[in-house]
Order: C-alpha cells, then structure tokens, then sequence
C-alpha cells in the first residue's frame, strides 16, 4: 500500500486571500513505513511572504528569489504522487492551498483520498494537545532539530507518528489472501514471513485424569463442606 505524506509551507494563512505555496514535501511510504524516497521544491510564491508565517517556517522572499514558480513543478510533484492516498496534518489546510494552486493552472483538484492525522489524534486523544510537536512529545519522536516548520522535516516527523497513531511498529498481522501463500507482517520495515505450512514437532498429548492422591484430597475437601454441590444427585 503506497501513501505519500505531505506538507507545505506558506505565505500566509488563506489561500482565498491570494496567500501561495513556497515550499511543497512528499515523502513516500509503503505498508506505512518510509522508503527513502522523497520529493520537495521551494516555490517562488509571485508575491511577499507575511511576517507572521516567516517567523513560523523561517522562510523570507530574498531566499525565494529565482526559484521555480509552482507551474514549473506541478508535473513533477502530480508524477510523484501518483495515486496514492495523502497523509497530512491538519489537511485541511495542505490541500485548500494545493486546490488553489492546482486551480490557478486550470487542472483538476486531486482525487488522491486523504488521512488527516490531526483528526486521528484528536480521536484517539480527547482534549490533548495535538500539534504536531505534542504528539512528537507524547510518541517519543526526535524533533529537536525542528527550529523552524520545515516542509520536507515535518513529513519525516509525521511520517513516525503517522505509524505509533496507527498502532506502531507492529500494528497487527496482515493475513495473506491467496491460497497457498503464508502470513506476514512488518517489524521495523523488516518483513517477517510466517509460514503456516511449516511443519512442527509432535507433542505427546500430556495426561489430564486426577491420580489417587487428588482424588482422595478432593474427597476429604467435600466432607468438610455443607452440603456441597458436588455430591448432589
């Protein structure tokens, strides 16, 4: 199964008030662990970046000059994607921006289905804190490098709580379908087979009947009870 997680960075806040993507992540996964391969390009957004998300993301327009404009790396990213399901935090946002974009160059929105992270925490942890940098924390995830938002570092973190939020490394047995071929699972993005068909030493079945001295210690136990249901006829 083949997912691509997902982040970008902004101008701004509302893609509605002409904000535009700078900087645009994927990071694939297969049976929800990464593969090593990823895709990310900063994006020349045509306009200022806003005080507020600089601060955030840590990513000004003087960075931005001569970098590609989103036309230039709409392909490559669609051709990475491919139809995979979407991973995001708080996907709302991700793909609001994405749609504007997409729309500015007269395609489609992306049919790819989407999981939203920040609503599968939110319903397994009640009344949490459930930003990105809480779930790091209650998940154990290094995210001591994370200075700033960071497009292509927020997928790789994600990426890991993605995997715990889905019951971590070892989230459950994934039972083969055809006939004939065995049972696997993923530990550690190492798959273990296990063959059903494999052939395992006889046991001697072990002896279960009470011996003499039980029966007769179960007897002396019955007299020193009242009326004991044991013994009923």
């Amino acid at each position: 199964m083949r997912e691509i997680v997902l982040d970008t960075e902004t101008t701004g806040l509302d893609p509605l008030q002409g904000h535009r993507v700078i900087e645009l992540a994927a990071l694939e996964l297969v049976n929800h662990m990464p593969t090593g391969r990823a895709w990310r390009e900063y994006i020349d957004p045509e306009r200022e970046v806003e005080e507020d998300a600089r601060r955030v993301h840590g990513i000004d327009n003087a960075f931005l000059e001569g970098k590609p404009k989103f036309a230039a790396v709409a392909e490559g990213f669609l051709e990475f994607l491919g139809d995979a399901a979407i991973v995001a935090h708080n996907a709302a946002f991700d793909m609001g921006f994405l749609k504007a974009e997409l729309l500015r160059l007269g395609k489609p929105e992306l049919p790819n289905s989407v999981i939203d992270t920040l609503a599968m925490a939110r319903q397994r942890f009640p009344g949490s804190p459930n930003s990105l940098d809480a779930l790091c924390r209650r998940f154990e995830v290094d995210n001591s490098s994370r200075s700033y938002h960071g497009a292509l570092l927020d997928c790789e973190l994600l990426a890991e709580v993605y995997l715990e939020l889905r019951g971590g490394r070892q989230p459950g047995l994934s039972l083969a379908e055809e006939r004939g071929s065995s049972t696997s699972r993923t530990r550690d993005a190492t798959l273990v087979s296990l063959d059903s068909t494999a052939q395992k030493p006889r046991r001697e079945p072990r002896p279960h009947a009470p011996t003499v001295e039980e029966l007769e210690a179960h007897k002396a136990m019955l007299e020193g009870l009242k009326d004991p249901i044991w013994i009923r006829q």
